[in-house]
């Protein structure tokens, strides 16, 4: 299932990872509380996002099609169809397509930050 919608932005090496990351805003940049960002994600077929910090929002990463793997805080997880991955801030975040033919398609869902709910 892919999901594009609005104007896609090409993320390449992305935290020091291999390949592209193509990014679809499907907020079109709007908060709608209590999330701050809805982004679907593609990676290229054998890329990865490289490790990098959940600093200031906590997020999920939803799989939607492909065969991936999410490794958070050292642990790897699959991030295949239907998985979910939960970050809480201050986690360390890394993402690997296992594929090298086809792309990894997933969701990242961050929420707001407390302090702008109030």
């Amino acid at each position: 299932m892919s999901v594009r919608k609005g104007e896609v932005s090409v993320r390449e090496r992305l935290f020091g990872g291999r390949g592209a990351v193509r990014v679809w805003d499907l907020q079109a940049g709007r908060p709608m509380i209590p999330f701050g960002a809805v982004l679907s994600c593609e990676l290229d077929p054998g890329g990865s996002v490289g490790a990098h910090r959940q600093e200031h929002l906590p997020e999920i990463v939803i799989g939607l099609e492909g065969t991936g793997e999410a490794t958070v805080d050292g642990v790897p997880s699959p991030l295949d169809a239907g998985d979910v991955v939960h970050l809480p801030l201050g986690s360390v975040l890394a993402i690997r397509n296992r594929s090298d033919e086809e792309p990894l398609r997933y969701l990242i869902v961050k929420a707001l930050d407390p302090a702008q709910l109030g």
